[in-house]
């Protein structure tokens, strides 16, 4: 059936209100309207989802729409219904649909009105609806998402395996149309298979996103006042931030919250009313950021997402290239942003250790990938082009320098020697120690294993002690992306050599190692946190005068000095500059009540000490916390009010005494009254109570140990933290 240009062009026109098609949008319809089978790999915002909802409306029947996800299915009914005038002319078909609206789909379906059915897989397996579409006039069957089919896909569904032989159940000569937004040679491969369309016309646009950014950079402790820092600099831009657990969405939707952000979570979690909900906010922009597992963005169609932003790393390079194709949709301005932790990649590894081995090999492969990509020095836009079987031209290619690693080239040294160290150190243990040993013997650190192997005995051990275990981690993933070694999966996570590596070890050549693209989670622990209080980065000058005012303070109110506020306080302040209450409220072991309480004359001098040295204050690490156990806090203070014992409270939260105790000091010591007046009345007499008392009101510390050395041991840890609760309590609150 020949379709004349001018009359494609109309028809698009009339549904679609689009004066030109885009890309390979015209060849791909020409080839459905022509009965053939169909295979379209096109990236996310290609408009995929054009290339069969067009030849749908233009055919007489009904065209079959298979998809994995029932929001990406409401989300292009809706669209499809707001074209035209009738609601029927497409529906869905899944479990959401009672028996009326079942009912009402089949008699839409049978009266010519349906062009359009979206179904999941799982509801073709349904014998009642395979009768059902064998009795109907089916104009061909679409296979969304159909990376879907193939184990080598990024999100395989067992389910999506059986299509083939239930297309043919319906009918024998329904044309079949496959489409993907990523897949790998491999995966292409696969699916054809699969579907049985073997000679398909196949129409691979470029997966050259010339508008994209990308970026990866460590991912700290810090990493949450990062993002924070990030989306304020893209102020009022529409956003996403996928992580991998529901949990860590809904910590972090809160603090984006409390930090005046915009954002809404979203998981499989929420009950189907929120999920839809929050994504209606977002396509209305009423709220600026989503953040998100990666169940949300599948169809939605967002087109001007200016950033996404990877909290944690994704298990592939396809769920990457995927989820951050939903940003600049429009041609417009989309940052990628990926933090990357090696820790990660080992949490992602212990969670595969459960699955079937061939299963757990495809994972560890995809996920060496993405360890690579995240660790290259060279072009990020052409190591995913390179992923997906594309090359980029450097003379035309678009985007060219749309990367970090193309703007700011990294350092490279030659490592062939230490190469040779690290081949020959695995040859000489007979490939028997996973990464963290086989570095442990490079570096000279013994340990059960390697001495129950008698290593630590050999000549060679420790002969890379003159570099950091951090350096020999690095070399040693540099190497396995290099193909040079393996991680075996029979024996979870062996280094093996690799025919190339044992070929390097015979005639060693060039091997240039990058030289700070080491993220090295050990290297986290070197951060100086505020929140602990560790002072090392405290403006000491400010320190003191903090410590002035607090004891001038203290002789006013007739307390001790800590009662005001604890070193570990004045040292964030020092740090933080907070030069309002709200801001002070969010230094460590502040909170509101003491803020309020003592901080006047605190933010004042520091708003002082400010503007007389020309500070530029790093607002950036005044992240407001949520409190994330305000739950916890909560309870506990509900609970005290009540008089509960407090053993009983804690083992009701599942917690040590120790572990309480602390809880309870965090709550006192940032301006919370607690009242365990009936607890300490139980373990300590009047005449105890009054000694200690006295000792903390003269002290000049509220350290225990001191106590303890004072009292001679009269008092234990225990008895001396739950009375120093009550007299920060009714003292200091």
């Amino acid at each position: 059936m020949l379709i004349a240009k001018s009359d494609l062009q109309a028809a698009l026109k009339k549904h679609f209100g689009f004066d030109k098609f885009k890309g390979l949008q015209e060849a791909v319809i020409e080839s459905i309207l022509n009965k053939h089978h169909t295979f379209v790999i096109m990236p996310t915002g290609g408009g995929k989802s054009l290339c069969y909802q067009l030849p749908a409306l233009m055919q007489d029947g009904t065209a079959i729409v298979v998809s994995p996800l029932i929001a990406l299915m409401k989300n292009q009914v809706d669209a499809i219904r707001g074209l035209s005038n009738d609601d029927g002319v497409a529906h869905v078909l899944n479990s959401s649909l009672n028996k009326t609206e079942v009912k009402r789909v089949k008699q839409d379906i049978k009266n010519g009105i349906t062009k359009l059915l979206y179904v999941a897989p799982e509801s073709l397996t349904k014998e009642e609806n395979v009768d059902f579409l064998r009795s109907v006039k089916i104009s061909f069957m679409a296979v969304d998402e159909a990376h879907c089919i193939s184990e080598w896909g990024h999100d395989f569904r067992p389910e999506y395996r059986n299509l083939r032989q239930i297309i043919g159940r319906i009918g024998d000569n329904i044309p079949i149309i496959g489409l993907t937004a990523t897949a790998t040679p491999k995966v292409q491969e696969d699916i054809i298979k699969n579907l049985g369309i073997t000679g398909a016309n196949t129409f691979k646009a470029s997966f050259n996103r010339p508008n994209l950014f990308y970026e990866v950079r460590p991912k700290t402790k810090n990493v949450d006042a990062d993002i924070i820092r990030f989306i304020k600099q893209n102020e009022g831009k529409s956003g996403i931030v996928y992580c991998l657990s529901r949990k860590r969405v809904e910590e972090l939707a809160q603090v984006l919250q409390v930090n005046g952000i915009k954002a809404v979570p979203y998981h499989a979690g929420l009950d189907a009313k929120s999920r839809s909900s929050y994504q209606d906010m977002f396509l209305m922009e009423e709220v600026d950021v989503v953040v998100a597992t990666i169940a949300f963005g599948m169809g939605i169609d967002k087109p001007d997402v200016r950033f996404v932003i990877h909290h944690d790393i994704p298990k592939s390079i396809e769920s990457y290239y995927q989820e951050t194709g939903r940003a600049g949709r429009d041609g417009g301005e989309g940052h990628c942003l990926a933090f990357y932790s090696y820790k990660d990649i080992e949490k992602l590894e212990k969670f595969m250790s459960g699955k079937p081995v061939a299963e757990q090999e495809i994972g560890h492969a995809l996920l060496q990938e993405v360890v690579a990509f995240a660790e290259t020095s060279v072009s990020r836009r052409k190591f995913i082009l390179h992923y997906f079987g594309e090359d980029f031209d450097n003379e035309t290619g678009e985007g060219g320098d749309m990367d970090d690693n193309v703007r700011n080239p990294k350092k490279k040294h030659e490592a062939k020697d230490d190469v040779v160290i690290l081949l020959d150190t695995i040859a000489k243990t007979n490939q028997k120690y996973k990464a963290k040993d086989l570095v442990n013997v490079i570096f000279g650190k013994e340990n059960a294993l390697i001495n129950s192997h008698k290593t630590n005995e050999q000549p060679f051990f420790g002969r890379g002690k003159d570099k950091e275990k951090g350096y020999w981690m690095a070399l040693l993933r540099q190497a396995l992306v290099a193909g040079l070694l393996k991680k075996d999966i029979e024996t979870y996570g062996v280094i093996k050599l690799r025919s190339a590596g044992k070929a390097f070890l015979k005639s060693p050549s060039s091997f240039m190692m990058t030289e700070d693209h080491v993220y090295d989670s050990e290297n986290d622990d070197a951060i100086v946190t505020a929140a602990k209080g560790s002072g090392a980065v405290a403006d000491e000058v400010l320190m003191g005068m903090l410590k002035d005012l607090r004891k001038k303070n203290a002789k006013k109110l007739g307390v001790p000095p800590f009662v005001i506020f604890q070193d570990p306080s004045l040292e964030d302040m020092a740090l933080k500059y907070p030069t309002t209450i709200s801001e002070l409220a969010n230094v460590h072991g502040v909170g509101d009540g003491k803020a309020k309480k003592y901080g006047k004359d605190f933010v004042a001098l520091i708003a002082k000490y400010v503007e007389d040295n020309d500070i530029v204050r790093p607002d950036d690490l005044v992240v407001k916390s949520t409190g994330s156990n305000s739950a916890n806090k909560l309870y506990i203070i509900q609970n005290i009010d009540r008089k509960l014992p407090l053993d009983d409270i804690a083992s009701s939260k599942g917690m040590s005494m120790e572990e309480f105790i602390k809880e309870m000091e965090a709550i006192v010591y940032s301006g919370t009254k607690l009242n365990i007046d009936y607890w300490i009345d139980e373990i300590l007499d009047e005449d105890q109570q009054e000694e200690i008392h006295d000792y903390f009101m003269e002290s000049n510390s509220d350290s225990i140990d001191l106590a303890i050395d004072e009292f001679d041991g009269d008092y234990d840890d225990e008895e001396l933290r739950l009375y120093r609760i009550k007299f920060i309590s009714e003292v200091a609150n």
